[in-house]
């Protein structure tokens, strides 16, 4: 898969995503394991959302 995810955008969401996980495990509601969503869009550079609606926050590539 292509990379579509820009520098800010994957810094973003791994914050979120740790934020979310360790929300998690400090006795957090269940749904905050979904920040393992956005902590591996961040890792991987690829979200499959946005493959699905054409976005690409990487920028332009000629």
């Amino acid at each position: 898969m292509l990379a579509n995810v820009g520098t800010l955008d994957r810094v973003v969401r791994v914050v979120a995503g740790i934020a979310l996980i360790a929300w998690a495990l400090m006795g957090g509601p269940v749904w905050a394991w979904i920040g393992v969503l956005p902590l591996a869009t961040g890792l991987f550079k690829t979200c499959p959302a946005y493959s699905l609606l054409g976005i690409n926050s990487c920028g332009m590539k000629k």
